[in-house]
């Protein structure tokens, strides 16, 4: 009798490129999390939201550019729709950006129990966690720092006196920018997946994050405006607006541009208020990475 049997050839061939080590799986884990969080390689409807977002933000900026051009000969040639300190608030505006794309970063891989598979290769609960944070503040960062260059530049070539004075008037923009944006993005991301992490479910963890950041900022505003007072180590002001979760990052950019707390804020006036916001800010962003380590750790 002749064989039956029959071989199909699927294409299947081994790896023959260059292997990459423990860093080389962190870097793909951070490029495939920035591409799913952008929109890239996924369908049109996967794009609207992040660019979109990135679009709005950068409105203030555009139109206060018109408005120094337009009135660059006139009396009110200084007016100033926003300020590059209060540019770094209008960063806020990202936060349905966020809570749609920190679930989406980390939760389908525990709801399809990839993890084992992920951390079968030469990574770590940490490289994931690390990976994961950097590639959420890296996008952040880039939506809240473009807007800031378009401001800059465009008022550097539309103001009377020159760019070059501009830009000597305005040297220490150039730093404290790039810092408070940091501070703000990084704040958010690693809270924003702390709060993911715990569920599997992408919806929960969004709403869970706009629950902790709306609520939390209404708990802080009525107890500084109902008049009540603080109790913590500190002695008098209105310290309950350090409650307030997405606060703290705006006030740290207070104290980078101006040196202390914005006296109009929830906790403006507060003895210690500056040492209670870098507290607040260090345990929380400390807390949510040391959360995330130890909420990975375990699937190793």
């Amino acid at each position: 009798m002749s064989a039956t049997g029959a071989v199909y050839d699927r294409g299947y061939r081994p790896y023959e490129g260059e292997r990459g080590g423990r860093g080389a799986s962190r870097a793909a884990l951070v490029r495939v999390s920035v591409r799913r969080a952008l929109g890239l390689r996924r369908s049109w409807k996967q794009k609207v939201l992040p660019w979109s977002l990135l679009a709005i933000a950068t409105i203030p900026a555009v139109v206060n550019v018109g408005i120094r051009y337009v009135t660059r000969n006139t009396p009110a040639s200084g007016f100033e729709l926003i300020t590059f300190r209060g540019y770094v608030g209008v960063s806020t505006t990202l936060l349905l950006f966020v809570a749609v794309t920190a679930p989406d970063m980390i939760c389908p891989d525990r709801r399809n129990r990839v993890l084992p598979l992920i951390f079968a290769r030469p990574l770590t609960g940490n490289d994931y966690v690390l990976a994961k944070v950097g590639a959420l503040t890296a996008i952040l960062f880039g939506f809240g720092f473009l807007p800031q260059v378009v401001l800059f530049v465009g008022q550097m070539l539309v103001v009377e006196e020159g760019a070059l004075d501009f830009v000597t008037e305005n040297a220490e923009v150039l730093w404290q920018v790039p810092v408070a944006v940091f501070l703000f993005s990084l704040y958010l991301a690693s809270l924003a997946l702390a709060i993911s992490a715990t569920t599997a479910r992408r919806v929960v963890g969004g709403v869970a994050l706009l629950a902790t950041v709306f609520v939390s900022g209404m708990v802080a505003t009525l107890l500084v405006r109902g008049g009540g007072e603080p109790t913590s180590f500190f002695e008098g002001g209105s310290l309950w607006g350090l409650l307030s979760a997405i606060d703290i990052p705006l006030r740290m950019s207070d104290l980078v541009f101006l040196g202390h707390v914005d006296p109009g804020s929830l906790v403006g006036g507060a003895p210690g208020a500056g040492v209670g916001v870098v507290l607040v800010y260090v345990a929380t962003v400390a807390g949510s990475l040391g959360y995330l380590s130890w909420r990975y750790r375990r699937v190793e």
